[in-house]
């Protein structure tokens, strides 16, 4: 088995991924797009994604311009291929900018692709409800396997092209860096654009109008529907191709020097290992493809079933495709390597396990028909201030179980393969991110679905269908986002690791152990762990000041034209969508700067020992951060729309009114600061790395001031 072979089935099976989604695109895309004013609403949200997406990929230009030449100056990593050690020459790092171009271009790719055929899909799945509840979800499921298959299959291409030319995941790494970036300001971005409208239609139209859900008057609907598309379909696309390429390349770095795995490791037997995350994934990937198959076949009238039964199948196919693909893959290796490789593969299935176990007690959290939401509706009796109470309660206890599920994952794998271990379960769990990208974007597909159904004057047993729909894709976006924690949690864990490695080859004993009684290291600690905290202040305040300025507009059209209200006149929807635009661009600039320069800042201050302590910290408070944010606003959310279905006296009620109060306060904490934590993880942890021989140069390490 020569080189090139290996990698050209991992490069196969990132052609043969984009081929489907492109398949798909066509499925998707010759269905009935309704009647007229179906088309109209559609078109509405085509228009404001694509020019949301298209100035936000301008400004992205100018980022990735200004970053790509910073790493061109940068020290240039090379291997010394006889002591795997790390060395860094003065000469422009042409190879590691090229790869980060490439990623930061394919994450934009695969993000306009998705959002792309969302926004087709979603009223072509609206008259696929006029026929069966079957034909909305296998249009709708159809348009979101399109994000899913690019995701992955760009990330397979890149990674796998890229270590075909240039056979050190140092400088694929820089592929991996351009992916997060990009992911940085699409989730950050998505995530503030959306919930601006969310709250501004929650806060006038539902709770001062009485008006319904996606009702055609509010001015702010179609800009929520907009947000839909940007945050959970691009966005969140971005966010998991992000964390799926960053896990895959830190598995690849440590697999680079293993100096720690007591084995007889000979020159073959190490490319085996470096390449093994990548083989994986592509196994990972077929999983994924019979799993989008089955739950197309068994979607029929209960498509929550189908999304879960997908899932879990996905779950079998890859333990059993992982092993056969090392079975292939021990050949030629000695016995203390072949043992090995089988412990790695135990622990990607370990990881993949994990990964489930995350996502369905995000699911038992936040299920409308679940404990803690019934709780958090019945605490709306009491009034709005015990709502929030309940929720935040709710949303820290859910932390326990989600902590347990990592702590066990890691525990295992590195008692079978130590550090390189929890780097391959993070590889594991995202392993069948295409099945869960697929069933994430779903969501918001059907969510528009529903309002177009609604404001196409589809009738009741339409919308009910549509509804239930919806509801299942409410349930997966909650499985998603506890999957999404996990995974970037482990990936970030392995980064680090990988970091210290790094730093090890290139002074040896730089990190050799990171002691809190060292002020260094305690002072990067501390600083790591308020950054999610800060991160997620600034992006909740740009929902709260932008949604300030929707409400007013909101009110304004309203109050100036009266027949808005009545259905004589339309709304002006193309100046909510214009609110919504330039606030979230306008917004995302700071947490963008602050996950580049931050780290970096501290690596020149305090040292590298510091910098590694300073992502320990932020990986630990911002587990905490996302998954209680991400869990409280989904339950507060299923809270909201139990009551809606006619539970507790049902709409119109204050114990309604109370629950649109929790419903608000959810919505930047589940769809803007509690997933965007995950991205900004990775990308601080990219940037150690990236920028690690530049910090060398002060004070060897040590930095500019050493206690």
């Amino acid at each position: 088995m020569d080189v090139p072979f290996i990698l050209i089935v991992a490069l196969i099976a990132g052609i043969i991924s984009i081929a489907m989604a492109l398949y798909f695109r066509f499925l998707v895309l010759k269905e009935d797009p309704g009647n007229e004013r179906m088309q109209e609403v559609a078109g509405y949200i085509e228009e404001g994604a694509k020019t949301y997406l298209k100035v936000q990929y301008k400004i992205l230009g100018l980022f990735v311009g200004v970053l790509a030449i910073a790493l061109l100056f940068l020290p240039s990593p090379l291997k010394d291929s006889t002591t795997y050690t790390r060395i860094f020459e003065d000469a422009l790092n042409w190879e590691q900018m090229v790869a980060y171009l490439i990623g930061a271009v394919g994450s934009m790719m695969a993000g306009w692709l998705g959002m792309y055929v969302g926004v087709k899909a979603n009223t072509r799945a609206a008259q696929g409800c006029t026929i069966s509840t079957k034909k909305g979800f296998d249009i709708a499921f159809f348009g979101g396997a399109v994000m899913g298959l690019a995701v992955v299959g760009v990330a397979l291409i890149g990674v796998s092209t890229l270590y075909w030319i240039v056979p050190d995941p140092m400088i694929v790494l820089g592929f991996s860096f351009g992916a997060s970036s990009v992911a940085l300001f699409m989730k950050c971005g998505g995530g503030i654009y959306t919930k601006t409208a969310d709250v501004g239609a929650d806060l006038v139209g539902k709770a001062e109008y009485n008006l319904p859900e996606d009702d055609p008057r509010n001015p702010a609907t179609i800009a929520d529907n907009v947000g839909d598309n940007v945050g959970d379909i691009a966005g969140m696309g971005s966010d998991l191709f992000d964390s799926y390429v960053a896990s895959i390349i830190a598995a690849m770095m440590l697999a680079a020097t293993l100096p720690f795995l007591d084995i007889n490791l000979s020159e073959y037997g190490r490319f085996i290992y470096t390449i093994y995350p990548v083989m994986l994934c592509a196994a990972g990937l077929l999983s994924s493809l019979i799993g989008i198959y089955i739950i197309k076949r068994t979607g029929s009238d209960e498509p929550g079933k189908a999304l879960n039964t997908g899932t879990y199948l996905s779950t079998l196919i890859f333990a059993a495709l992982a092993i056969l693909f090392t079975l292939i893959m021990v050949i030629g290796l000695n016995g203390e390597e072949t043992t090995m490789l089988w412990k790695l593969s135990a622990c990607s299935i370990i990881g993949l396990l994990a990964g489930i176990v995350l996502g369905f007690t995000s699911d038992y959290f936040t299920r409308a028909d679940r404990k803690p939401t019934r709780k958090m509706a019945e605490a709306a009796q009491e009034g709005h201030a015990v709502v929030i109470l309940s929720g935040f309660s709710y949303g820290l206890l859910s932390v326990i179980p989600a902590a347990l599920g990592i702590v066990l994952a890691m525990v295992f794998t590195y008692l079978l393969a130590e550090v390189f271990g929890v780097a391959m379960a993070a590889v594991g769990m995202l392993a069948i991110v295409g099945t869960i990208v697929s069933n994430d974007a779903y969501g918001p597909i059907v969510d528009n679905a529903r309002a177009i159904a609604e404001q196409g004057d589809l009738g009741e047993d339409v919308i009910r269908i549509a509804d239930r729909l919806d509801s299942a894709g409410n349930t997966a976006k909650a499985i998603t986002k506890g999957f999404a924690i996990g995974a970037a949690n482990l990936t970030v864990l392995a980064l680090l690791f990988s970091y210290a490695t790094e730093a090890n080859d290139i002074n040896p004993g730089t990190i050799a152990v990171m002691d809190l009684l060292n002020l260094n290291i305690l002072i990067g600690a501390f600083i790591g762990v308020v950054v999610p905290a800060l991160f997620s202040a600034l992006l909740i305040l740009a929902v709260q000041r932008n949604a300030a300025i929707m409400v007013d507009e909101i009110r304004r059209q309203f109050e100036s034209n009266p027949k808005i209200l009545t259905g004589e006149e339309a709304a002006d929807f193309s100046k909510t969508i214009d609110i919504a635009t330039k606030g979230s661009l306008k917004e995302l600039i700071l947490p963008s700067i602050i996950s580049i320069t931050v780290p970096v800042s501290v690596g020149i201050i305090f040292g590298v020992s510091a910098l590694g302590a300073f992502l320990a910290g932020a990986i630990l408070s911002g587990f905490v951060f996302a998954i209680m944010m991400s869990n409280a606003g989904g339950a507060w959310d299923n809270a909201k729309k139990w009551i809606e279905d006619g539970n507790l006296g049902g709409k119109g009620t204050e114990v309604h009114k109370a629950s649109i109060t929790g419903d608000t306060v959810g919505d930047p904490f589940k769809d803007t600061a509690g997933p965007s934590i995950n991205t900004l993880l990775v990308v601080m942890s990219l940037t150690a790395s990236i920028f690690l021989g530049f910090l060398m140069l002060f004070g060897n390490g040590a930095g500019l001031i050493s206690f």
